[in-house]
């Protein structure tokens, strides 16, 4: 066979996973070679910047914010269900510190200010923050709380100031990378191991069309991720430039093959496929979260596992008095501690409502609300914020609002008795919300906000997938539907199941990207010495 590029180790997808596993590989000794569809970054780039870690990170011990791994592990082991094994999970939480400084060390920017208030994503003064459900009710009692939400510095959304660096030291030290490069299809040998990648390129057409393929891409990415139709519109041009000017390469992976080209988000067909409950929101990802590597790894016998799973995010923060409302569904009956992360209370939704729920607020909540929403918020929650604004409507009563609104009136009374009753007593609320964040609901007029999942670009919702190909945990080794290892090729991110693949708390998907990166990219590069060795023998 010809071979028109080669590598020890390749790459498919170069966002956070991807450069985690080139930087990994590249460290053992491997020469490697990254491709991807568009200029690298992927679903991280545009991503909040928000890394989960814990233990006592540099970062936690300068906010004076106390943890260990073992409450990291407790907490997550009461969070995040069984995706991975509790040796895996364990692993994952004795290596945060390490993480944490490995990624300093790779040049990304962290602080240890910490956010005084409970929010979805800090702003721009506060970089560690609770970030998951660990100040929530039920929480408390499992685990010992602390702020593990590291938010990479730099103002709105820091996802690039992940990437970036991370990006720039795996090109210092040799990682090659092929931009606006799709990989169509897997090579194997004559016993089922995976010995290169197929892919259709544009490495060599002309520099204004790659200029123009470029700017698509980033357009496509991001606003295109807020406006779905100008993506599709960007999408179909980008395919006709495709079309016309790429050309088929063969690039061999003497060592492995590592699939780190994110979830499905971004496939519509996929997505009625296996999650039909969650089409209509905001694709948190970009037009490359396609499914294709998933697809890729499936057409060589890889298992996929979990690909029903989506994290729908309903925030309710800021401004943080939000967090004193109590959200229902149509019979007024409580969903959900309204104190956790906005993951859990839209799937707590999506499972128990239909997708269905409204936010019942007081007249003095919704005074502090104001007071709070310019101090304690970006742009993007102030667009949130006013989405969710112009869904409310107003009663003079319990009875009156909720008549209006089409809820049942005894219902929603017997809810707010009962969330009353505790504010009173200073005692957890029925559904286990913590005392800091209960607070009454007494004065007229009343108001219920309409928060309901559902395509909307008033109150919109983002989501993104979490199952994929099933990994071994131990080397991140793609396993066939029989079990077994498929040689030479490996699997991290959203691309694969992982610690995040059965529930989601934010920074929970960018650490899994790099803890399971790292260790695909390392027994990948470890694989050669492996080859070589056999040889000899």
């Amino acid at each position: 066979m010809t071979w028109d590029l080669s590598a020890d180790v390749v790459i498919v997808g170069f966002g956070a996973a991807g450069v985690a596993a080139s930087l990994e590989a590249v460290a053992s000794g491997a020469t490697v070679l990254a491709v991807d569809r568009y200029s690298g970054g992927g679903a991280a780039a545009i991503s909040g910047g928000i890394v989960y870690g814990g233990g006592g990170t540099e970062f936690q011990r300068a906010a004076g914010v106390e943890d260990t791994a073992d409450d990291m592990f407790d907490y997550l082991s009461h969070e995040v269900g069984t995706a991975v094994t509790r040796g895996t999970l364990r692993k994952f939480c004795d290596e945060s510190v390490h993480m944490i400084e490995w990624l300093t060390d790779h040049g990304v920017p962290f602080e240890g200010s910490l956010c005084p208030y409970k929010t979805s994503y800090p702003n721009n003064r506060y970089y560690l923050y609770y970030s998951g459900s660990e100040a929530a009710g039920e929480s408390r009692k499992v685990a010992r709380p602390a702020q593990r939400g590291h938010r990479a510095k730099g103002k709105g959304a820091s996802g690039k100031k992940i990437y970036t660096p991370l990006a720039a030291a795996a090109k210092a030290k040799g990682v090659q990378l092929l931009r606006q490069t799709t990989a169509s299809a897997l090579i194997t040998d004559g016993e089922g191991a995976v010995v290169g990648i197929e892919c259709s390129t544009m490495r060599d057409a002309p520099e204004p069309i790659r200029r123009l393929h470029a700017t698509l891409g980033a357009l496509s990415s991001k606003p295109g991720v807020y406006e779905p139709r100008l993506r599709l519109v960007l999408e179909k041009r980008i395919a006709r430039i495709e079309r016309k000017y790429a050309r088929s390469v063969r690039i061999q992976a003497r060592s492995g093959v590592v699939l780190s080209a994110g979830g499905f988000v971004a496939n519509r067909e996929m997505m009625r496929e296996h999650a039909p409950d969650y089409v209509g929101g905001i694709a948190l990802g970009t037009a490359g979260d396609d499914g294709s590597g998933i697809k890729l790894g499936q057409s060589v016998g890889g298992a996929t596992d979990r690909l029903g799973n989506v994290s729908a995010w309903r925030f309710i923060s800021p401004p943080s008095a939000f967090l004193g409302s109590i959200l229902v569904d149509s019979t007024g009956s409580r969903l959900v501690d309204e104190s956790r992360y906005g993951a859990a209370i839209g799937d707590a939704m999506i499972k128990n409502s239909n997708g269905e729920g409204w936010l019942l607020a007081d007249a003095e909540l919704i005074a502090e609300a104001k007071k709070q929403i310019g101090d304690q918020s970006i742009w993007f929650q102030r667009v949130q914020n006013q989405g969710m604004v112009r869904t409310g409507v107003r009663g003079d009563s319990i009875a009156d609002v909720a008549r209006k609104v089409g809820i049942d009136p005894e219902g929603l009374q017997q809810s707010v008795d009962a969330y009353n009753d505790a504010a009173g007593k200073g005692d957890p609320d029925p559904m286990g919300k913590f005392a800091d964040f209960v607070r009454p609901i007494r004065t007229a007029p009343f108001t219920l906000f309409d928060v309901s999942i559902k395509p909307s670009m008033m109150n919109p919702c983002p989501m993104l997938t979490l199952g994929g190909l099933v990994v071994d945990e131990t080397t991140g080794s793609v396993e066939s539907t029989t079990g077994e290892a498929i040689s030479g090729l490996y699997a991290a991110g959203r691309t694969a199941v992982g610690i995040c693949s059965d529930s989601y708390v934010s920074g929970l998907s960018l650490a899994d990207c790099i803890f399971s990166g790292r260790r695909a990219g390392l027994h990948a590069a470890q694989r050669l010495k492996e080859l070589a060795t056999h040889v000899v023998d």
